[in-house]
């Protein structure tokens, strides 16, 4: 039985949007070896259609001389949840269709290690809320931005144990939850 791992970064004040003001922060080895314990052999990725959409652009011409994580997104298999894709072509993607908890939750006992999602913030939300969520890792940025799309809206989330913390030279902050 596999688990589903969430990873985000995102600001003080919550917003995880389009990224790039993380860019105004070096980027620690620590961080990114938390980040490669998330990926690691027999880990599959699942996303939104709209971070399939950025991702597959960006990673499908990397190579780990780039980005170490090259190798994991290029080869892992990719589980894209959308209602209107059809014939995803970066390697290894497939189409799952909409939004179904029980989907998701038989999905994830077939995997070996976890399904990974990064970005995709309406299914985080919505895997929040129906409890699918076996590890949250928020990589906390010491900005706030004062507009962008929230990771968190109105919708209460409850249940999160906090189960590590880990701070970085450059202000981040890694908060792990798992869901109960």
């Amino acid at each position: 039985m596999g688990r589903i791992e969430v990873h985000e970064f995102i600001s003080l004040d919550g917003v995880f949007e389009e990224p790039s003001w993380t860019a105004d922060f070096p980027f620690d080895p620590l961080m990114g070896a938390a980040i490669g314990r998330l990926t690691e052999p027999g880990s599959e990725l699942l996303l939104g259609r709209r971070t399939y959409e950025m991702f597959a652009p960006a990673w499908s011409s990397r190579a780990d001389d780039d980005d170490p994580g090259a190798t994991f997104f290029n080869g892992a298999r990719k589980n894209v949840v959308s209602t209107t894709l059809r014939d995803p072509d970066w390697n290894n993607s497939r189409a799952i269709g909409g939004y179904d908890p029980e989907r998701i939750a038989a999905l994830r006992d077939e995997v070996e290690g976890s399904l990974y999602v990064s970005g995709s913030g309406t299914l985080v939300r919505a895997l929040l809320r129906d409890g699918l969520v076996d590890g949250l890792h928020l990589f906390v940025f010491p900005v706030v931005l004062g507009s962008g799309e929230r990771l968190f809206t109105s919708e209460r989330v409850g249940g999160l144990r906090l189960a590590e913390t880990e701070a970085y030279d450059s202000g981040v902050v890694h908060l792990a939850y798992s869901q109960s």
